[in-house]
């Protein structure tokens, strides 16, 4: 069949498209979720690691009080600060895993919200986030408790 005279002759196999025009969407590239678990590796390190450090600080540092006070009376006009002296080490490794615990658990928060955002390792993520927002709370917990028992073994110790 032909065309009526002064119709526009279409091509074969139909109009190309224009740029810009519709393009069904494609399947979505799979993401690495290697950002989730960084942030889940950093909150297991502000969760676990920092607060077993704490406790070990605590309870050397706890078994070393008794002795010091029983030697040193507490005289409350003075600095006290003096006291912790014999047991400086374990003070310092308190403070250690302290900023250990504290820039894991920011990063850990950091990641894992960029992790999420980015749909990147979403349950790693979520998983680092409720872990690096606990940790500090773990920490704390830890570190009174085991204090709390080395001073009884130490007092213990150090009285029988």
């Amino acid at each position: 069949m032909q065309a009526p005279p002064g119709a526009y002759g279409v091509p074969v196999g139909g109009y190309a498209l224009g740029d810009g025009a519709y393009q069904p969407p494609s399947a979505p590239a799979k993401k690495s979720p290697m950002p989730g678990i960084i942030a889940l590796l950093l909150g297991v390190i502000a969760v676990v690691v920092s607060p077993i450090m704490a406790s070990i600080a605590g309870y050397r540092i706890g078994f070393g009080m008794p002795g010091v006070i029983e030697e040193d009376y507490l005289d409350m006009t003075d600095d006290v600060l003096y006291l912790l002296s014999p047991v400086r080490n374990d003070v310092l490794l308190g403070e250690i895993s302290f900023w250990i615990g504290t820039l894991a658990g920011i990063a850990a928060i950091i990641v894992g919200i960029i992790a999420i955002v980015k749909r990147a390792g979403r349950g790693w993520a979520i998983t680092a986030l409720v872990l690096g927002v606990i940790a500090p709370f773990i920490f704390f917990l830890m570190l009174a408790i085991m204090l709390g028992i080395g001073a009884s073994a130490g007092a213990i110790t150090y009285y029988s």
